[in-house]
């Protein structure tokens, strides 16, 4: 269909919601309408937008040329990490080789080789590959790890840590069974290595980084967090990945006494929190928390938490409670009396509750600016999160084709 037929089409359309349209309450009603039925018109026609409703996926994965693209992705962000680049105005360098043999002096062609390098690098993988990393894989500025168009899986050793570095993009991952490593020395740029005390055993540890985006990975069965972020960390969106099988999911902030995390801003959108999961999806202190459209359909103690204060906006999230009797509040306002908790700004908006479930709100009014820190995209209703989260964690990307 040729571009006059699309617009006429628009044309014809628009004109036959006229008199509706002039019937709406006000004039933001008006704007919201036009957007709708545009939107609408786009997804019948399978034009611009493949029809999920996921701002990420509608902005790259309608593209069957998406290999010859790859770096588009990084102008798809949404939410807090929106800015994170990676390695998109850098080379795209090929992972060869899945082995880690020697950390301080790694082979040209390995994953490690690729993300100590100090220019930005697009990196991606020639074929399907375990890599099992003797120790924590130390990534430098400006890089995207990207898995699509092969199986990629980082297990059974330890994992990703982004520490002190900005821009960095992971997607596409399977990172599981991560284990503790350390006491040992490790080069984390082509000019320095150095001495590495024991790792905490993270998925992915972003230790004082900023301008992150972790998107279509799947986590479970980590030694501590799948995805933690302390140390003053900040800018970060963690979006579109699957959780299953572990305890202690995520935590944001690095301890109550650790005034820095006051300034750390994180997104957590459309994720699934699958089985097999129990507590902190996340647990936050002190910064501000976006949870926005995401699928909660498993947790065992509770899904939300945090101490010290943190500002925690929850809108458009799907809660599916345990049948457990005692395990069906979302929240747990940790370490702190109620006299202390009730003042910390807390709020579910337009969140679906399943099963019992049910949410403790504390602090200012759902409607206070005290969230605006907390507010990074525009919530979609909780009914749509089944198509929003639909395609969670990693993709079957195939080249010539749509992810």
């Amino acid at each position: 269909m040729g571009t006059f037929s699309l617009s006429l089409l628009f044309i014809l359309s628009f004109l036959l919601l006229l008199p509706s349209l002039f019937a709406s309450s006000s004039p933001q009603a008006l704007v919201d309408e036009v957007h709708r039925s545009l939107n609408g018109s786009r997804r019948n026609l399978g034009y611009l937008s493949c029809g999920t409703g996921n701002p990420i996926d509608d902005c790259w994965r309608c593209d069957p040329n998406w290999e010859q693209n790859r770096q588009r992705l990084a102008d798809c962000a949404i939410g807090f990490g929106k800015n994170a680049i990676g390695g998109r105005d850098g080379k795209i360098y090929v992972v060869t080789d899945s082995g880690d043999d020697d950390p301080v002096t790694p082979k040209p062609g390995t994953l490690r080789h690729a993300v100590i390098q100090t220019e930005p690098l697009w990196i991606i993988f020639k074929s399907d590959m375990v890599i099992q990393l003797k120790e924590e894989l130390i990534m430098n500025s400006f890089k995207t790890i990207d898995g699509r168009g092969a199986s990629v899986h980082i297990s059974g050793g330890p994992c990703i840590t982004i520490q002190y570095v900005t821009n960095v993009i992971i997607h596409g991952i399977h990172i599981h069974d991560c284990k503790q490593g350390g006491n040992a020395m490790v080069r984390s740029s082509p000019s320095h290595y150095g001495w590495r005390t024991v790792s905490d055993g993270d998925g992915v540890s972003i230790f004082g980084g900023s301008h992150i985006w972790v998107d279509h990975c799947s986590l479970s069965n980590c030694h501590d967090g799948l995805i933690d972020a302390i140390m003053g960390s900040t800018a970060i969106t963690i979006s579109n990945n699957f959780m299953t099988h572990h305890d202690k999911v995520m935590l944001l902030g690095h301890s109550d006494s650790y005034t820095q995390d006051k300034n750390m801003q994180v997104t957590i959108a459309f994720n699934h929190f699958g089985e097999g999961l129990v507590q902190r999806m996340p647990r936050c202190r002190h910064g501000y928390f976006h949870v926005v459209n995401n699928d909660y359909t498993h947790w065992e103690m509770y899904a939300i938490g945090g101490s010290a204060s943190p500002t925690i906006n929850s809108q458009g999230n799907r809660f599916l409670a345990p049948d457990i009797r005692f395990s069906k509040e979302v929240t747990k306002h940790e370490d702190a009396p109620e006299s202390e908790w009730k003042s910390w700004n807390w709020r579910t908006e337009g969140d679906l509750m399943l099963n019992g479930a049910y949410f403790t709100q504390s602090g200012a009014g759902a409607s206070s600016s005290s969230y605006a820190k907390a507010s990074s995209l525009s919530a979609r209703p909780s009914s749509l999160v089944s198509n929003l989260v639909s395609g969670s964690g990693v993709l079957n990307c195939r080249k010539g084709s749509r992810c």
